[in-house]
């Protein structure tokens, strides 16, 4: 086995079950290739356990796939392709049906609506970056297998999204779309969400992509900027920065301020650089990292 034990976040084992490539890894009672599911819901909860009074610890969006690993009664354990977490989710919010995706959505939220009219009934809610596929397009709108017709203004092919790599402004723009957002724990969508879930969404949606949770984004996000809070101040940053702390991500939004989704606020919002950063060494919460991308 391996001396380093490895995440049960991004690797899919459990005592009874575990994925097939972890085989000569991880013990387990079997190994199993599982099977790709599609998310069919507006928003689908990620627990560590099964049960709805467990924890969510993340979410799936509408048209990721998700491979299950073992179905236990009205719930199924596997992992989110998008992201590669690890969890338990509801199996009604999960689809066989995997035709592959051709578009993602644009605006921070969007109906589908049961016809190309925006006086139908909208039967579904869909979020940033949830995945569709197109069928038919009409009278500006596209028919989606989310059962209704989302606005063609709303939906960009997939890969033709703004690039960060361009203009790191792209990065902020994304992540300044959530302002006021609610904060919640888990979260991955403008009805609510957390700090990583908001660097992970933004980051999205401007190609690239995220691991889940804040400990996992300060080991790979960008490159370490060395001295980057030299003498406790903000000259060493630049607009896009990634500023880490125990359990907490930041986005250096422009000079001076910064940008993220925050218990003391409870919201996402956007503050002055120095008031924060008082506020989190009054706490005890040095900044640990920073990261550029």
């Amino acid at each position: 086995m391996n001396d380093q034990p490895l995440d049960p976040r991004e690797h899919p084992f459990r005592e009874s079950v575990a994925a097939s490539y972890l085989q000569g890894k991880v013990d387990a009672e079997q190994f199993v290739d599982g099977q790709i599911t599609k998310v069919a819901s507006d928003v689908v909860p990620l627990r560590g356990a099964p049960g709805i009074a467990v924890n969510r610890i993340s979410e799936l969006l509408f048209g990721e796939n998700f491979t299950v690993y073992e179905w236990i009664g009205p719930w199924a354990w596997g992992q989110c392709q998008t992201d590669g977490y690890v969890g338990f989710a509801p199996a009604d919010g999960l689809s066989n049906d995997t035709v592959a995706a051709t578009h993602e959505v644009s605006a921070l939220r969007t109906y589908a609506f049961e016809k190309p009219d925006l006086k139908s009934w909208p039967v579904a809610t869909l979020h940033m970056t949830s995945r569709v596929a197109v069928s038919d397009e009409a009278h500006g709108y596209c028919l989606t297998d989310a059962d209704g017709w989302v606005s063609r203004r709303h939906l960009v092919e997939i890969g033709a999204g703004p690039d960060l790599q361009k203009d790191k402004s792209n990065f902020i723009t994304a992540a300044r779309s959530f302002l006021g957002a609610p904060y919640l724990w888990g979260g991955r969508s403008s009805l609510g969400l957390d700090c990583s879930g908001l660097v992970q969404l933004a980051l999205m949606r401007t190609g690239h992509s995220a691991p889940r949770d804040c400990d996992q984004q300060e080991r790979c996000v960008g490159s370490i900027v060395e001295n980057g809070l030299a003498s406790g101040s903000a000259r060493g940053l630049q607009a896009g920065d990634l500023l880490f702390m125990n359990g907490h991500v930041v986005v250096v939004s422009a000079p001076g301020r910064v940008l993220h989704a925050n218990a003391h606020h409870m919201c996402v919002a956007e503050e002055p650089f120095d008031e924060f950063l008082a506020r989190v060494a009054a706490m005890g919460l040095p900044v640990t990292t920073v990261r550029r991308l």
